[in-house]
């Protein structure tokens, strides 16, 4: 009986994400999985579909599931799995919350808005010890962060956290600051700063986080 196709996806692409997070090469990754590394060249610089027993062998060497691989959780809420066996709760230091998000990626600004509460996502870097994101000039991160006072800045909330859904482990990070828009006066200091938008449009206006308070928490299994 022939293997039937998995459902089609950017399988190639997701593969490449999962290996380097886990520190793999195409060869060590082709014999966990044990399947040909000139196959698994072909699959990562191509769009093609691949079978459904080698997406299963994939998913267990990339200790991943197959639904992943797929894209199949795309549009689902992360961290819909039962809690892992023994998990322990773990505060984490300053230094070690800066060192989880200094690579950077999507965080989210809490702010009280005139509508009330309020939670939007961003690109994000960390430059110099502060969070740095771009928005767009009259937009809500613009004029809802605004004290209209020179010399104060509104106190935000900035939330990261990462979760891994195969081990049922992750981390949360919290930072709290004022949000301060940065001047024309003031782009020299920021103009190495390499942040791009996912959502595109004009954002020329960049607002940095220097932390006040610095928490996080992480997630773990016990030994």
């Amino acid at each position: 009986m022939s293997e039937r196709p998995a459902a089609p996806g950017d399988l190639g692409r997701r593969v490449a994400q999962r290996r380097g997070e886990l520190g793999l090469d195409r060869r060590q990754l082709a014999d966990r999985a044990g399947i040909d590394p000139g196959y698994l060249d072909y699959l990562e610089a191509s769009a093609a579909s691949a079978s459904t027993e080698t997406v299963h062998k994939l998913a267990a060497a990339l200790e991943t599931s197959s639904e992943e691989l797929l894209g199949g959780t795309m549009d689902l809420p992360p961290g819909r799995g039962r809690p892992g066996p023994h998990p322990v709760l773990e505060k984490l230091e300053p230094t070690e919350c800066l060192r989880l998000i200094e690579p950077g990626g999507v965080g989210r600004v809490a702010f009280s808005g005139p509508d009330g509460p309020t939670i939007l996502p961003v690109n994000y870097v960390v430059h110099d010890g502060a969070v740095i994101f771009r928005t767009a000039s009259g937009g809500p991160l613009d004029d809802n962060l605004r004290t209209g006072m020179r010399g104060v800045e509104f106190k935000v909330a900035f939330e990261i956290d990462r979760l891994d859904e195969a081990g049922r482990e992750g981390w949360s990070v919290l930072v709290r600051g004022g949000a301060h828009h940065v001047s024309d006066e003031e782009r020299a200091a920021v103009a190495e700063v390499d942040v791009r938008p996912w959502a595109g449009g004009e954002r020329e206006l960049f607002v940095r986080i220097a932390p006040t308070e610095i928490s996080g928490r992480r997630i773990r299994h016990a030994s």
